[in-house]
């Protein structure tokens, strides 16, 4: 659903919902995505390589780079980056999501917060990452975690958020099907650039990705040509935080 079709939601519904399938998380994902011949590993998996092929774009190393993932759940992704990055903070409101992480990624560190203010020192990270979920945030806290995700990087620091595409319609179907996503409301690639553009980002750049299956490097290079087009099953935005 779009934000104009859902109403606003308390943060401890988040929490609920994510402490619900903590365990099982993976799982619950695959059986909404069964139907399609796709898999959260394979979602997960392409999302770690768009991080590194972002980085690598800009002459950047993540081996010397302070990650800040927000909302990072049990922390599967950090199954395909945590040898890329010198140090990983995952943080999240979902105490048991928290935990799980804790076993899984023992290299990382893990943090409960509040779901308002990020539990990082200002410019202190070099990236900060959110992916699938401003889509679980209510509306009216958007521009928070935007502000936030902005505020703990270092000058010249890159955020990223990876979310849904409300366009596509195989995305909405999955999405309205998937009980952890009882709580979406999903958002444009247009909105998500314009809180970062709003809260003083500069060079905020959107794209999608996921508009063909990106088995290959090679399938991946096309799937990058269609960046500019609105068809791809999920977008990110990438912004930067002003040097001063």
């Amino acid at each position: 659903m779009t934000e104009r079709d859902k109403p606003d939601y308390a943060k401890t519904v988040n929490q609920e919902i994510f402490d619900e399938h903590a365990e099982h998380y993976s799982e619950t994902i695959n059986q909404s995505l069964s139907t399609y011949g796709a898999s959260h590993d394979f979602f997960t998996r392409h999302k770690a390589r768009v991080i590194r092929q972002l980085l690598t774009e800009r002459g950047l190393d993540p081996g010397k780079m302070n990650l800040l993932d927000v909302g990072c759940g049990i922390g599967a992704i950090h199954a395909f980056l945590s040898e890329d990055f010198a140090n990983i903070i995952g943080v999240d409101v979902s105490a048991d999501s928290i935990a799980q992480a804790k076993h899984n990624f023992p290299g990382n560190e893990y943090i409960t917060y509040d779901g308002n203010y990020l539990p990082a020192e200002d410019a202190s990270m070099d990236m900060t990452l959110a992916i699938c979920v401003f889509h679980h945030v209510p509306p009216k806290q958007w521009r928070n975690l935007a502000r936030e995700m902005l505020r703990v990087l270092r000058p010249g620091g890159l955020a990223l958020v990876i979310e849904h595409n409300p366009w596509n319609p195989v995305t909405q179907r999955i999405v309205n099907r998937c009980p952890i996503d009882r709580d979406a409301v999903l958002l444009s690639r247009q909105k998500t650039c314009s809180l970062f553009r709003d809260e003083g980002a500069l060079d905020v750049i959107g794209r999608s990705i996921l508009s063909i299956p990106p088995r290959t490097d090679f399938l991946m290079k096309v799937d990058a040509k269609f960046g500019l087009l609105p068809f791809g099953a999920q977008y990110y935005c990438l912004a930067h935080r002003d040097a001063t």
